[in-house]
């Protein structure tokens, strides 16, 4: 026992990732909720909806933040210990980010009745709530840029204490506007839950004066922005092109097979991104840091086989009991309406389980910088995950969507391997220890 004790305590992994659960537990628990409300006051139609408004939302929030997150946790994390090139690097970020807020803000409030027309079937105008969105946008923006400056700093309690909060209210919120508004109000707890997550992260923060002394406009560096470009283009090419893969596919779930097939699909990635939100958090919390630092060959290789030792076997585990338990899951967080999920579950389990084997390493793309690579890797990604999920929804209906995430994942993990093929598996130099 006390073997396992000091193992605990001098394994980092397994104590962020302790302290990770009961946010994550949280964040699960608080969407489930959610979920059993709007199955019961929306339907899978307006299930089918949210996730168009989801897509798009998701998309307008990594075009306002420029996609700067990983780069702002990966420099502070370099630059803690140095004030100048900390300051420069958030001064920059920071400014960046109010120009791109204020252009994306402005294009959602005019142009909202025509984004209503592509993301909505007709009949259906939510232009307000789109207008909605350009009006909290600055508060979603700065609440990311002290989000990434916590992370990088690793005070991890703080955002985990920011998201249990924040979950906990958002809940309530969401809640009563999908009671009293049904889809309007599911729509609109999207929006709205970012402004409290923002007043909840300003109250969070003892040493408010510190981060507003590394906002300062002399300090903005042309080539600190230039170092952060990556980032940016690589993060916005998949916040614009996943969305839009995601929301091209429900569009032909509903044209091919029925708005309803469409909400089981929603609902089955609303289930996925509850139990990955553990792996998705760590390796955020975690990973991206922790490579951002390592140099050698050596540490990447130690740390991903670490996370597979250490936290594969828990997920995989876990993955088994949801398969077993889906129609206790679907009844306790859907209705009796959403059964037809039933049949989703083994190839969205499947790929998911694939997904997290795949990411974990891929992380080193964003830690390194490894632009091209990153961007080959995901283009070819998505158009695999387009037109193998065209050709098995004609061939299995809405089933072929999870076979086609399924075959994506496959596919994108053979990449990563191949690419860290040296790095994971190759020979490595020896080192002064080695030889003692």
């Amino acid at each position: 026992m006390k073997r396992l004790i000091n193992f605990f305590n001098s394994n980092i992994l397994l104590r962020i990732a302790s302290l990770n659960s009961a946010s994550v537990l949280v964040r699960i628990a608080t969407g489930l909720v959610t979920s059993k409300v709007i199955a019961l006051f929306v339907g899978p139609t307006g299930l089918a909806l949210v996730g168009n408004m989801r897509d798009f939302f998701s998309t307008v929030q990594s075009f306002s933040t420029l996609g700067f997150y990983n780069g702002v946790v990966k420099y502070v994390a370099e630059f803690k210990n140095d004030v100048k090139r900390l300051t420069q690097t958030i001064s920059s970020v920071f400014y960046l980010m109010f120009i791109a807020t204020i252009l994306v803000a402005l294009f959602c409030f005019f142009g909202a009745d025509y984004i209503n027309k592509l993301l909505f079937q007709e009949g259906n105008d939510y232009a307000y709530i789109i207008r909605i969105v350009a009006v909290i946008l600055p508060f979603y923006t700065l609440n990311v840029l002290m989000l990434a400056l916590l992370n990088g700093l690793s005070r991890f309690r703080t955002i985990l204490m920011v998201q249990i909060i924040g979950q906990l209210f958002g809940a309530c919120l969401a809640v009563f506007l999908i009671w009293r508004l049904h889809v309007d109000g599911a729509l609109l707890s999207i929006i709205l839950i970012e402004v409290l997550l923002f007043v909840i992260t300003i109250l969070s923060i003892s040493d408010k004066r510190y981060f507003l002394s590394l906002i300062k406009r002399k300090n903005i560096s042309f080539k600190k922005i230039k170092k952060l470009s990556s980032f940016s283009i690589m993060a916005l090419f998949t916040a614009t092109v996943m969305p839009l893969v995601a929301l091209m596919i429900r569009n032909y779930i509903i044209e091919n097979e029925g708005t309803d097939d469409a909400g089981f699909w929603e609902a089955m990635n609303r289930l996925s991104n509850y139990y990955l939100m553990f792996v998705s958090s760590l390796l955020t919390l975690y990973v991206l840091p922790r490579f951002s630092e390592i140099t050698t060959d050596r540490e990447f290789r130690k740390e991903v086989f670490g996370f597979y030792k250490t936290i594969i076997p828990i997920f995989g585990l876990g993955l088994i009991v949801i398969y077993f338990l889906r129609h206790l899951i679907i009844t306790i967080v859907f209705s009796k309406a959403f059964e037809p999920v039933e049949t989703l579950f083994f190839w969205q389990l499947l790929g998911d389980f694939v997904k997290v084997l795949s990411v974990v390493i891929a992380v080193q793309f964003l830690a390194k910088k490894m632009f091209w690579h990153y961007i080959i890797t995901e283009a070819l990604s998505v158009t695999v995950l387009y037109f193998s999920s065209i050709y098995l929804i004609d061939l299995y209906g809405v089933k072929g969507a999870t076979m086609a995430h399924f075959v994506n994942y496959i596919f994108y993990f053979g990449i990563v391997l191949l690419i860290f093929r040296t790095s994971l598996f190759g020979k490595l130099p020896k080192t002064e220890s080695d030889t003692l």
